[in-house]
């Protein structure tokens, strides 16, 4: 499951609708991640675009790739402004067993970083500028990956 937001995540009730969603489905392991927007730089918050195609595509290859462990996974991405404190990421795996939901966490928050359609800006007196130096370039994107 694939979720986009306006604005900040409502963290509590997306991670309590996500578990009430799988609490019947004998999961042993469910184990989430919140990425919040922190303070440096002087920055007032992080603003995002997404490319929603290429982003849906890459999120299902990772479905796929789970499937045969037995695990799930769900995502929910802000687009546009997200102030500081304020979250902006949340992705959670389910999974039979601890030790496949604990590699696929690691793993797919790590390619998230490296290979998700979002660009970041940073938002300073209210202006969005491109955080080129915590940028990573998407292979094959083109113009789309600077």
């Amino acid at each position: 499951m694939l979720e986009l937001y306006d604005g900040p995540l409502n963290v509590p009730e997306i991670l309590t609708r996500w578990y009430a969603e799988e609490v019947d489905s004998n999961y042993g392991a469910y184990i989430p991640f919140v990425g919040t927007v922190r303070e440096e730089g002087g920055i007032q918050g992080l603003s995002f675009d997404v490319y929603e195609p290429i982003l849906k595509s890459w999120f299902d290859g990772w479905v796929t790739k789970v499937a045969p462990s037995g695990a799930t996974l769900k995502m929910a991405h802000s687009r546009g402004d997200v102030l500081v404190h304020e979250s902006s990421y949340i992705a959670a795996v389910f999974s039979p067993k601890r030790r496949v939901a604990l590699e696929t966490i690691d793993q797919f928050v790590e390619d998230f970083k490296a290979s998700a359609p979002i660009w970041k800006y940073d938002l300073v007196n209210a202006e969005r500028i491109y955080a080129r130096d915590r940028s990573t370039p998407i292979s094959g994107a083109g113009i789309l990956g600077t």
